[in-house]
């Protein structure tokens, strides 16, 4: 592990931008379509009726799959996972606001607003990237001394009269 992962600056890198912005991108995308299908599934398709349990479960388990990318592409870099997954989380919020719009009573129904989805999900990813920060610090402390060096007796013995 290196010094520079613990310090990070995207502006440092001039490429940064990029990968955070098209993962953010990506992601919030696969978790719009992800919606919008089990949106449609459960209120436009009938015969599905019977398999509830089934499609929904498939569609968590698609939509908590696709939230964890950004988490995984950039484990070791806190705040590029952080804002890849934030700016997914923006699109999906969106989204959602625009879904409740086409189906009436979705925000009634799944009692949360557009904004604490948003702020809920902002916070679990913020606490994901803080976690991610903690482990690396920890293990950046157990491989390199904390205490600094001790300076040697005789620079010591300089201020003595």
């Amino acid at each position: 592990m290196t010094d520079a992962a613990l310090t990070e600056n995207v502006r440092s890198e001039p490429d940064a931008r990029g990968p955070i912005l098209r993962t953010g991108i990506y992601t919030g995308a696969l978790l719009i379509i992800v919606m919008w299908v089990a949106l449609v599934a459960a209120n436009r398709m009938a015969n599905l009726e019977p398999y509830a349990l089934e499609r929904n479960a498939a569609s968590y388990g698609l939509f908590l799959l696709f939230m964890l990318i950004p988490i995984a592409r950039f484990w070791n870099r806190p705040f590029r996972m952080f804002a890849s997954a934030a700016i997914a989380w923006v699109l999906f919020a969106a989204t959602y606001e625009a879904a409740g719009m086409v189906f009436h009573n979705l925000i009634d129904s799944l009692r949360h607003s557009p904004l604490s989805v948003l702020m809920e999900g902002i916070f679990a990813y913020g606490l994901f990237a803080v976690g991610s920060w903690v482990m690396e610090m920890a293990i950046h402390a157990r491989h390199h001394p904390i205490a600094p060096a001790r300076k040697p007796v005789r620079e010591a013995a300089r201020h003595i009269r």
